[in-house]
């Protein structure tokens, strides 16, 4: 081969190669995509989902919580990277965290908390590469990474408790350094995700819609506002701050259609942040306030005419698994509706609101009493307020099982839709194929 012929193949190689690199740190994703997994062997269910951290990259299981401010992994145990950094004191992203510590090497500082169990340490702050995949709503697509996402390093003390293969725990609630907003600032796209509980296996998406689950699941939306409660409910937080997490404005609640007696100041977050209706991923079942559970279970038990059982912790109203009969829609049971402040309805129906428990033959409403013993099962997860709640309806987990829930951020909505009326389930998203 001629030199000249020689340096044009050279040329054209290093061309593509600069081409070919430019294209992959050029991209600009519409949206990300993790997966979520259920885990049931802990005490307390939890929800896994998955992503590539540090240099070279690790794959992190991450415990979800959907009102946890911040993203935190155990750095005691086995941390390598060379690109993690420590966030300083005084400096913009220390700032982000509301952090009030810094350490003796200047280093910014703050709590990071097992929402699962209450307990919370001292931890640094630190910046490291995270690798999540892109989506265009239908399949999972390519990995992009963000070179400094913020975390805080946690401990073995802190991580007790949590499942086995899990190493911390991802917030998605309403802060600057939480991984909607880390997500949506990286790439410049609406700060708004979705998150979709399965059975087995389920769904999270950062960004906009489409949400391709058999179809786009994002047209069929219903929207109530998001509440802000101005004292947090969190175990670790400083006096004066605000909750992160996601409260929605229930104005009543209906059994088969009728109204339920209930003390409704209960209802609203008073202004020393009491009150008030909560959505949680960490809390296995939804959680109510003695006086809002009595009342509920009755008019359960009343319209659904079938003889209570002896209860199964950490269930307080249970019936025998042959006397109730099954339909599409889960166990043919009465429905719990809960009317949301701007009168949307969120429909609660069998799958949801009822426990099979298999080997003692019953099947129970998967609502837990606050004032109960039951209460105190570690099933049921932490809670604040034992007997006298700061929240009066926590909205558990099973309850969110195979609903579609938009959080948009920017204008401070919920969007819901249970998966059941489609036809459909969260563990339908194609993770097989990409874009």
């Amino acid at each position: 081969m001629v030199p000249s012929a020689k340096l044009f193949i050279l040329l054209t190689s290093l061309t593509l190669i600069i081409s070919f690199s430019i294209a992959q740190t050029s991209f600009k994703p519409k949206a990300l995509v993790l997966p979520i997994t259920k885990d049931t062997s802990s005490s307390t269910t939890q929800y896994i989902t998955q992503i590539k951290q540090r240099t070279p990259l690790v794959p992190i299981n991450l415990t979800l919580d959907l009102g946890g401010g911040y993203f935190w992994v155990n750095c005691e145990k086995g941390y390598v990277s060379s690109t993690s950094k420590p966030v300083l004191c005084a400096s913009s992203q220390c700032s982000l965290f509301n952090s009030h510590s810094c350490s003796d090497q200047n280093i910014c500082g703050r709590s990071p908390t097992n929402t699962v169990t209450g307990v919370s340490t001292f931890g640094d702050i630190h910046s490291d590469i995270v690798s999540v995949q892109s989506t265009n709503g239908n399949y999972s697509g390519r990995f992009v990474s963000v070179p400094n996402l913020l975390f805080i390093c946690g401990s073995n003390v802190v991580q007790k408790g949590l499942a086995k293969s899990v190493k911390g725990m991802v917030g998605l609630g309403r802060t600057k350094v939480s991984f909607p907003s880390q997500f949506s600032s990286a790439f410049s796209f609406k700060n708004k995700f979705a998150i979709c509980l399965g059975t087995s296996n389920g769904v999270l998406f950062f960004g906009d819609g489409p949400y391709l689950l058999n179809f786009d699941e994002s047209k069929v939306l219903i929207f109530t506002p998001l509440l802000t409660n101005p004292v947090s409910t969190a175990p670790s937080s400083f006096l004066g701050e605000k909750s992160v997490e996601y409260f929605i404005g229930v104005k009543s609640i209906k059994v088969s259609d009728k109204n339920v007696n209930l003390n409704t100041t209960l209802l609203s977050i008073d202004k020393n942040g009491f009150g008030g209706t909560k959505i949680s991923t960490v809390n296995p079942y939804t959680i109510m306030e003695t006086s809002i559970y009595k009342a509920v279970s009755n008019a359960f038990v009343k319209a659904l005419r079938v003889s209570t059982v002896t209860p199964v912790a950490p269930f307080g109203t249970c019936f025998a698994i042959q006397n109730v009969s099954s339909s599409r829609m889960g166990p043919d049971v009465p429905s719990i509706d809960l009317v949301l402040q701007n009168d949307v309805v969120w429909n609660i129906i069998g799958a949801n609101s009822m426990v099979s428990i298999y080997e003692k033959n019953v099947i129970c409403l998967g609502f837990v009493d606050a004032g109960s013993d039951f209460a105190k099962d570690s099933q049921v997860g932490f809670v604040v307020g034992g007997s006298k709640p700061m929240t009066s309806i926590i909205i558990g987990a099973h309850q969110l099982e195979n609903n579609l829930l938009q959080f948009d951020l920017d204008t401070s909505r919920l969007g819901f839709r249970s998966l059941f009326l489609e036809h459909d389930n969260c563990g339908n998203f194609n993770f097989t194929s990409s874009i």
